[in-house]
C-alpha cells in the first residue's frame, strides 16, 4: 500500500471514487457543503495504482476537520494509515485538534474513531434532516436499519 496526496492523482480517479462510494462528489454536513474531489487529502493505492481508501480534510486555523474517510477493504490498516497521515499533516500545520462528524447510524465509524482515541464531543439532533433538504439522495434509513437523523462530532487533541 502506498499513501499519496490526492492532488497527485488524476482528478477523474478521485471523482469516480467518490461517486461510486458516496453516490456523488458532494458532502453536506453541519459544518458546510464540501466537494470531495476539491479537498485536500490522501489516497491509499494498491500495487496496481487503484484506490483502496481515501481521506479528505479541511484545515481552519488550529483545527483539522476530516470530511471523509473510506476504506474499501476493512481490517487491513488502510483507514488507520490514512488517519495517521492526516495527523502528521495537522501537526505540521500547527493544528491543536482533529475533529470529524459522523451520523448516528454509523456504528462502525463510532467504534473505529473511539479506538483511535477520539471522543464524543457534541450531538446535533436532526441535523441530517436539514442536510437532506440540500442533498435529497441522503437515505432515510441505513443498511443496518437505523434511521439516519443525527450528526455526532468526535474530536481528538493532537499530542
Amino acid at each position: 500500500m502506498k499513501i499519496v496526496p490526492n492532488n497527485e492523482l488524476p482528478k477523474h480517479m478521485m471523482t469516480d471514487f467518490f461517486a461510486k462510494h458516496w453516490g456523488s462528489t458532494e458532502m453536506v454536513i453541519s459544518s458546510g457543503i464540501f466537494h470531495y474531489d476539491e479537498l485536500d487529502g490522501y489516497a491509499a493505492l494498491d500495487d496496481d495504482g487503484e484506490i483502496q481508501g481515501c481521506i479528505t480534510y479541511v484545515i481552519d486555523g488550529q483545527e483539522c476537520e476530516i470530511i471523509s474517510l473510506d476504506s474499501i477493504i476493512e481490517k487491513r490498516g488502510i483507514g488507520t494509515a490514512l488517519l495517521q497521515q492526516v495527523k502528521v499533516t495537522a501537526k505540521q500545520t500547527h493544528c491543536q485538534r482533529i475533529k470529524l462528524i459522523t451520523t448516528n447510524d454509523n456504528v462502525h465509524a463510532m467504534e473505529f474513531y473511539q479506538k483511535k482515541g477520539y471522543q464524543f464531543t457534541e450531538l446535533f439532533p436532526n441535523a441530517v434532516e436539514k442536510a437532506r433538504r440540500m442533498k435529497a439522495e441522503i437515505p432515510e434509513k441505513a443498511e443496518n436499519g437505523i434511521l439516519i437523523q443525527d450528526e455526532i462530532l468526535f474530536s481528538k487533541v493532537i499530542d
